[in-house]
């Protein structure tokens, strides 16, 4: 039985096109011990497959990280069938804030050591003693305090167009450099402070709020939900809307707009704007923020020297990648010594001594 996708990107956008459905955009998780990844990746396939599911979904003997897209008028079966699932009955679903029916072109179920890459290796370590969950009001009470440290446990590339306020936003290329750095900065304050965390949809705070309290943290809470639960509660709930900017996300929409401020500015130019862009040279691929006239002035390409290699014929540009493997800029975000005005995120300590004055 075919267990992997057999449609290309564009194939699927045609199909979705052709469908004319209007398609829900949605993410979840849950750690849980699963004792044969494998034969559960398989049956998730199949099923959800069937049910024209699109997505990136990871799974590993601690749990299970969608990412996912599917039809709106399927949504009940996709539930019904999550719902059969004993550890992911009742599970919360987080529906994105902005809707795209191309968010995800493919279906992808992968079987991961971890759902979310830590570099632990430690076996006392407790994945399930994370710290208390806290709704959008009780989470916009504790940041007020001023016996609160309020960390944003994603990427730099993440918080740089959007961070609530007041967060500390540690200068991270990944999830796993950011537990020791927070731990070192953080360490003489793990009985007197309130340690509040937040990421995108809440499985990198589960881990590391777990990880704080391992490391002798007493007073650790997390967003739950994350950001994107936290939106739709403001929403709903009418109340103060905490966060700058936009919303970091893995799929093809990249970004959902929280907040009408712009924080961030054109890696290029300088000038204020928000929104990410891959490189057009294929053999390069950064992802950097570019506003619409250096779109236009440099080709959609972060230097001179890709747009020059951008202009030149397919065919030209296939032989001038040929052995020379990937360039390292196609896995970096938002980092390169050409881009004049990447911006400094602040560091830990500086917004520890602004809030101790």
């Amino acid at each position: 039985m075919q267990l992997y996708n057999t449609l290309s990107a564009k194939e699927r956008a045609a199909l979705i096109d052709e469908a004319g459905k209007n398609r829900l955009t949605l993410s979840f998780y849950q750690y849980a011990k699963i004792g044969n990844p494998q034969l559960f990746r398989d049956h998730l396939f199949i099923t959800w497959n069937a049910l024209d599911v699109l997505g990136r979904i990871y799974v590993a003997s601690e749990g299970i990280n969608g990412q996912l897209s599917l039809p709106a008028d399927r949504f009940s079966a996709f539930k019904d069938h999550l719902d059969s699932i004993e550890f992911l009955k009742d599970i919360r679903l987080n529906i994105a804030v902005e809707q795209d029916n191309k968010s995800f072109l493919k279906l992808k179920v992968k079987v991961r050591n971890k759902i979310v890459a830590d570099g632990l290796n430690d076996e006392t370590f407790d994945v399930t003693n994370k710290g208390v969950h806290v709704k959008a009001e009780k989470f916009n009470t504790l940041i007020e305090d001023q016996n609160t440290i309020l960390v944003d446990m994603r990427n730099h590339y993440e918080s740089e167009i959007g961070h609530f306020k007041n967060a500390i936003t540690p200068d991270v290329d990944t999830f796993r450099e950011s537990l020791d750095i927070i731990e070192d900065d953080l360490k003489n304050h793990k009985e007197d402070k309130n340690l509040v965390m937040y990421c995108t949809g809440g499985i990198r705070c589960e881990k590391a709020s777990a990880y704080f309290k391992h490391k002798g943290f007493k007073n650790v809470y997390q967003l739950e939900g994350g950001i994107i639960e936290y939106a739709r509660q403001v929403d709903e709930e009418h109340l103060e809307n905490k966060f700058l900017g936009q919303n970091f996300v893995f799929d093809d929409r990249r970004a959902e707009r929280i907040s009408d401020d712009v924080i961030a500015n054109c890696h290029q130019c300088g000038n204020p704007f928000d929104v990410h862009t891959n490189c057009a040279n294929e053999a390069c691929h950064l992802l950097f923020i570019q506003c619409n006239d250096c779109k236009v002035e440099m080709d959609n390409c972060c230097s001179t020297t890709c747009k020059d290699i951008n202009a030149l014929p397919h065919e030209a540009q296939k032989e001038l990648r040929k052995g020379q493997g990937n360039s390292n800029d196609i896995f970096k975000k938002g980092r390169a010594d050409h881009l004049p005005y990447k911006k400094d995120l602040r560091n830990i300590m500086e917004v520890l001594e602004n809030k101790n004055t």
